[in-house]
């Protein structure tokens, strides 16, 4: 049985500045008689910036000029929001310190990854927190890290469900009193190191503490109108979804479409908890709602992947290509955590799209060399139809450009140079 409990993710783009903040603790205001969990993720860019300043300390490089704009970026923010007086500079310096202390010594790259661009989410929900206290609103900062409990499994932490779901039950007190503020994209491994759970992973972290409350709705709060059939920068008559079944939503995650992050429909279809979809500039709107159900005659969805790699992997003896050669592909690619988008076979070729990450797949390449004849192509995109209908069949398979398609009685695919 579902508790009266919601959760609230806002992006990065929702508490990218004051006046968005500011919009924030109006949401908020207008739902602080509900039990209420926060999911907050860093502001604006600054994952992004954080990445450059690790990339530096992996280089051995000094990272104070990236450091220093990072600070005065949230400084601006807290100098539009709070008295210089406020205990939020201390908050916020002592985190700065972290940053600018943590070692590459005794850490692989990855986990100084996740110690780094960990602190960004820290950071914006700091800050939030500090602000809606400030506003009248009774808040309660927790550290994500103490809650969402992972493996070692550094910049893609697997969640340990158990004790994942018997740490955040103990938030249900304080629930009762007051709104629960958290993060988003991280989580705590043993040893007390922090981990991350993938790019783009707060979505991910509003749906384990939805599910794990089995709470009423989990809502997401975009820049969009909800969930649109397509990225409305690129196809100007895209429509809003008002509705769309679990599996759906999940499909379109698989194929690239970003506005949820793939991994946040699961954990809340398992306990049929709703999704919803809104957008923070205007709450009014409707939004859409992701729950168990059928719809009928959805529109057409479509999703451009870019930055996308062909790999192709021929035979070098005249024979086929048969289950032991794509056992091997399938073993290499496993063991690097590069996810397939789409593939191809003929008799002696093996072909297959991925994201393209030159670390990763150059060594890959050079990998698959050693058995097979391999040729690449890079900067291509991978665009998705599904529930394609005969307008848009027609025209994404004619693409100048297409290097490879394939289509199936509801999902059109190409790999283009679009």
């Amino acid at each position: 049985m579902k508790n009266h409990y919601h959760v609230f993710k806002f992006g990065g783009a929702s508490v990218r500045h004051a006046q968005a903040i500011r919009n924030v603790a109006m949401i908020v205001h207008d739902h602080k008689k509900e039990k209420l969990v926060i999911v907050i993720s860093a502001m604006g860019k600054t994952t992004n910036a954080l990445e450059q300043v690790v990339s530096l300390k992996q280089a051995g490089s000094n990272c104070h000029n990236e450091l220093a704009a990072i600070r005065k970026y949230h400084e601006d923010v807290m100098d539009s929001l709070f008295p210089k007086d406020h205990r939020i500079w201390t908050m916020i310096d002592r985190e700065f310190e972290n940053i600018l202390t943590t070692q590459k010594e005794s850490m692989t790259d990855d986990q100084l990854y996740d110690q780094v661009v960990s602190r960004g989410e820290i950071l914006s929900s700091l800050i939030v927190s500090e602000f809606l206290l400030q506003e009248g609103l009774p808040m309660h900062w927790v550290d994500a890290t103490e809650y969402v409990i992972t493996d070692n499994t550094y910049r893609e932490g697997k969640i340990d469900w158990a004790s994942t779901e018997s740490r955040i039950q103990t938030l249900k007190p304080a629930l009762e009193e007051k709104i629960v503020i958290t993060q988003g994209f991280i989580g705590g491994a043993p040893g007390k190191q922090t981990t991350t759970l993938g790019r783009e992973g707060s979505d991910f972290s509003a749906a384990i503490f939805g599910s794990c409350l089995q709470a009423t709705a989990v809502t997401i709060w975009k820049d969009v109108p909800g969930v649109m059939n397509a990225d409305p920068k690129r196809i100007k008559d895209a429509v809003t979804f008002d509705e769309l079944p679990f599996r759906e939503a999940a499909e379109m995650t698989y194929y690239g479409a970003t506005v949820i992050h793939p991994k946040t429909i699961k954990p809340l279809a398992n306990r049929n908890i709703p999704l919803l979809v809104k957008n923070f500039d205007d709450p009014t709107l409707p939004g859409t709602i992701i729950q168990e159900s059928k719809v009928r005659h959805l529109p057409p969805l479509i999703v451009f992947k870019e930055n996308q790699c062909l790999i192709s992997c021929g035979v070098t003896d005249y024979t086929f290509i048969n289950e032991q050669q794509l056992s091997l592909i399938f073993q290499l690619l496993s063991e690097r955590n590069i996810k397939i988008n789409v593939m191809q076979n003929s008799a002696i070729t093996f072909s297959f799209c991925v994201d393209y990450h030159e670390d990763k797949i150059l060594p890959l390449i050079e990998k698959l060399a050693d058995q097979f004849e391999v040729y690449y192509n890079t900067g291509l995109t991978l665009i998705t139809v599904k529930n394609y209908d005969a307008k848009t069949y027609q025209e994404y398979s004619n693409l100048k450009g297409n290097v490879l398609e394939q289509s199936s009685r509801s999902t059109l695919q190409v790999l283009t140079k679009y």
